[in-house]
């Protein structure tokens, strides 16, 4: 079993919060920012490993350039009276040190509730892995468990007592999937 429970990953994910308004000043390094999205890149779930997620990192002026971006775009289309308060939050994310910016495949939009989860399982000693046979068995799915018709199945999370080790698992050169700008 692993030493990480899954009340420790639930902890984490129930203390992450959304703060506002940030700073500049952060206490880590544009370079461990870096290494931690790499990290998380390489090591998020996809769809038949398919890689499928891309990540821009953009700090300091770069940053305030895809605000900067934002703002004109905003600003072309609200109202005046909108453009007060969105240009006040806009000029709130502008204040902060960084951004991230996640591109995906949208064909695998449920991705961060399946990685919890996987996770969470993960940590309780279970053993798991992702499948999708969709849209194949939509319809019997459906019609099994009178399911809404609103409900359209992107993932099979399979999971059960481990029987060995996982296989090693191929990576993407990281210059394919990952950039950064910093001025």
């Amino acid at each position: 079993m692993s030493a990480l429970s899954a009340n420790a990953v639930l902890e984490a994910i129930k203390n992450r919060r959304s703060y506002y308004p940030l700073t500049k000043d952060i206490p880590l390094s544009k370079e461990r920012v870096d290494e931690i999205v790499k990290e998380a890149l390489r090591h998020v779930p996809s769809s038949f490993n398919s890689q499928s997620n891309r990540v821009v990192v953009l700090h300091g002026a770069e940053h305030e350039k895809f605000w900067d971006i934002t703002s004109n775009v905003l600003k072309a289309i609200v109202t005046p009276e909108q453009w007060e308060s969105t240009s006040g939050k806009l000029n709130l994310f502008k204040g902060a040190a960084g951004s991230v910016l996640f591109f995906e495949d949208q064909d695998v939009s449920a991705g961060m509730l399946q990685f919890i989860l996987w996770t969470a399982l993960e940590a309780e000693g279970l053993g798991a892995n992702l499948q999708h046979y969709n849209p194949l068995v939509d319809q019997q799915v459906a019609a099994e468990w009178k399911l809404p018709a609103s409900w359209k199945l992107n993932a099979q999370l399979v999971f059960g007592g481990k029987t060995g080790e996982a296989g090693p698992k191929d990576f993407k050169p990281i210059e394919e999937i990952f950039k950064t700008f910093s001025s």
